[in-house]
């Protein structure tokens, strides 16, 4: 039996409360106690029946409903602290136990008030269900809408004009400042146009239509030649009018134009772009991008030192990156300026655009669109390996802001020599997501199919190698998520050292949990999907504010919402319908391509329990009736070559004949009679991975999976 954990030095009378997440290990029913393993290999020995009690559930999603349908043991007293632990704990289970800590004199004993499950009664993770994420986005989705325009099921521009706030209370309240910033706007866009992509909802994509018109007529601001589109900040309701803004008012950038924002400013319409192929849409991206690539980008034509890259910030009178005015922004480049390309806009807009669609009278604007992606693609890929790691091997983290010869600035305002963690999960991420990019290049087999395969080898290589280093220092290994901000180089004998304190934030779990999913298809590494699992697993138990139907923005160490100040609001500059769905919508993805199992699951008495539900997945597209393009392209993120194919195709409730789509082109051809229909497409995962982390290619489909673990 494990004996009761001492410290040193000893305490007399001390209490904390703690949370804990973690695999299960033995099961002592006659002491009341169990055993639980974190990620970083400590075991704690888990007391639960104590003083009230220990309340045990599974862990609940957006919908509200009990998912706790755990079988009764027999014999079973409810009530009975021990038949409750025979019921809800068992080996090799993950469980997150909230509950208080006591040490005295030597001895230590942690008691479960509560106790979460995040398995069911079949032994599988429920965020890993086939219809977890799609009811999570649908919630978020019909909240921000019942909050902005109460029951209304159809929109018009006029209701974001009248009703739209970038600033709602944590009820999902205006609150008294009642400004209208385009970027939140567009993240919001980007997460109605996500929410349909998933589940073919009309209502999301009106109101993702309704947003997209009013932030384009509202804050577009066009050159004289009609080649440039800049983005305004945003707009202000007054009592004698609104006043529209130039410049940014976010702290760290007032006064100008910083480039993530125009970048963000494009992630709803190339979003809706994919649903919708909107030609007059596409055509606002792409003066935005030329905007990025005449303005920000550090060119030698240009004379600011032509070293690559992107300049963070202009000036809004000279739309100048140079002029003093800037201040500690003037000439200086930064993780957003380079790295926000590649999620915000460029996955998706290439995703659309290549193959190149169907349509004689703009094909040669589409081509042209599509080598510029590709070159942005490369170029700031290619800088994220060469000029972000540090020189020093030893630090883990990469570096976030530079001059303009890329020289680290370590003395940049509030960042300084620290980093954040989550924008380090999120460079292991994409440049995954590029490297399937390159991989699919190659394999079409051209005279630089073998270029393009050493390019994907090299950001695999970084991808994994960052992820890895996070796993060490980035990551909870305790309680699970991830942390915020913390130095680069930590005090002498100390692994991690926080700038404020060891916070999470919202949206930094998002990037941690996709890198580690999208990577676990890559290495088949069992450690990237524990630790998926985990930050899943914290999501879910913590960051859902049940009560309001949103996300909390912070959390502190053991999972408790901050809510004072902004942290307290449901939407404001930093937090719109954005990352919350962006992970619902990748994760499910994610999950069906590298993660779900094939085959059927059996118990040890070698009976066939339940067959695993198929993991083939649908998105919705609804094409423009005046579009010009005859096909849509339609795979869903970068995937490796031959990992997916298109299972069925529906076009207006009709079923394509298989003789009339190639399932593994992923253009469908499309007729004047399927404009303005929705089309379903349905995919089918090509040698997936199972949970224990094996190729699926390699199991039968009479293996037994008896738990997710695979163990019996």
């Amino acid at each position: 039996m494990m004996q009761q954990q001492s410290s040193s030095p000893s305490h007399s009378n001390y209490t904390q409360s703690i949370t804990l997440t973690g695999m299960v290990g033995a099961v002592l029913t006659a002491s009341l106690q169990f055993e639980l393993k974190c990620a970083n290999g400590e075991m704690f020995l888990i007391t639960v029946g104590g003083g009230g009690g220990t309340n045990y559930d599974v862990v609940r999603n957006m919908d509200g409903l009990d998912r706790n349908r755990i079988p009764n043991p027999d014999p079973y007293n409810p009530g009975n602290p021990a038949d409750e632990l025979r019921k809800y704990i068992r080996p090799d289970t993950m469980v997150s136990v909230r509950g208080v800590e006591v040490e005295h004199q030597g001895q230590r004993a942690i008691w479960a008030q509560s106790v979460t499950l995040m398995v069911g009664e079949q032994g599988n993770y429920m965020f890993e269900d086939t219809h977890w994420w799609l009811t999570q986005i649908a919630r978020f989705a019909d909240e921000w809408l019942d909050d902005l325009f109460q029951d209304r099921r159809t929109y018009e521009w006029d209701d974001f004009s009248a009703l739209y706030r970038t600033n709602l209370n944590i009820l999902g309240m205006p609150t008294d400042d009642k400004v209208q910033e385009c970027a939140t706007l567009s993240r919001l866009n980007y997460g109605l146009s996500s929410a349909y992509l998933l589940t073919g909802a009309e209502r999301y994509r009106l109101a993702a239509k309704a947003g997209v018109k009013y932030q384009r007529e509202t804050f577009r601001s066009l050159s004289h030649d009609g080649k440039y589109c800049f983005w305004q900040f945003g707009k202000r309701q007054r009592e004698t009018g609104a006043n529209i803004i130039i410049g940014s008012e976010n702290p760290d950038d007032a006064g100008t134009i910083p480039l993530y924002e125009q970048i963000y400013a494009l992630a709803g319409l190339t979003q809706y772009f994919r649903i919708s192929q909107d030609w007059s849409v596409l055509q606002d991206i792409h003066r935005t991008i030329r905007v990025f690539q005449d303005f920000y980008r550090d060119d030698p034509a240009f004379g600011y030192g032509g070293t690559g890259g992107y300049f963070s910030h202009l000036d809004p009178a000279t739309l100048r990156p140079d002029v003093a005015s800037l201040d500690q922004n003037q000439l200086r480049k930064n993780w957003n300026s380079v790295g926000d390309h590649i999620p915000a806009y460029l996955v998706n807009l290439i995703l659309a655009l290549d193959p190149v669609p169907q349509d004689a009278r703009n094909t040669h604007e589409s081509e042209e669109l599509l080598e510029v992606c590709r070159g942005i693609l490369k170029e700031t890929s290619e800088i994220i390996l060469d000029r972000f790691p540090d020189k020093d091997p030893a630090i883990p983290y990469v570096n976030e802001r530079f001059f303009a010869n890329w020289e680290p600035d370590h003395q940049w305002g509030w960042q300084q020599n620290r980093a954040i963690v989550g924008h380090n999960f999120k460079i292991a991420w994409n440049l995954t997501r590029t490297a399937h990019y390159y991989r699919t290049l190659a394999a079409k087999g051209d005279a630089d199919a073998a270029a393009h395969s050493s390019y994907a080898d090299r950001l695999e290589k970084f991808a994994t190698e960052l992820l890895d280093r996070m796993s060490e220092v980035g990551i909870d290994l305790l309680r699970g998520g991830c942390f915020d901000a913390v130095e680069r180089e930590p005090v002498p004998g100390m692994p991690v050292q926080f700038a404020w304190s060891n916070t999470k934030d919202f949206w930094q779990q998002e990037q941690a949990i996709l890198a580690y999913l999208i990577l676990h298809g890559v290495t088949h590494n069992p450690d990237h999907l524990q630790h998926a699992r985990a930050m899943m697993a914290f999501w879910n138990t913590y960051f859902l504010d049940h009560d309001n139907r949103g996300v909390f923005f912070r959390t502190t160490d053991m999972g408790m919402p901050v809510i004072t100040g902004t942290y307290g609001q449901k939407a404001s500059h930093a937090v719109a319908g954005y990352h919350s769905f962006e992970l619902n919508y990748l994760a499910h993805t994610y999950i069906c391509l590298y993660v779900r199992p094939e085959g059927r699951v059996q118990t040890p008495e070698g009976t066939s329990a339940f067959p695993v539900v198929d993991h083939n997945f649908c998105l919705f597209f609804r094409v423009e009736a005046d579009c010009p393009h005859r096909s849509l392209n339609v795979l869903p993120d970068f995937v490796p070559p031959g990992s997916v194919e298109i299972a069925s195709v529906v076009v207006g409730g009709v079923p394509r004949e298989p003789d009339e789509f190639e399932k593994d082109k992923f253009q469908i051809t499309l007729s004047d009679e399927d404009l303005d229909k929705q089309i379903m497409v349905e995919f089918q995962p090509l040698g997936g991975v199972n949970p224990a982390g094996r190729a699926s290619e390699a199991i039968g489909a009479k293996d037994a999976f008896y738990d997710m673990e695979g163990k019996p």
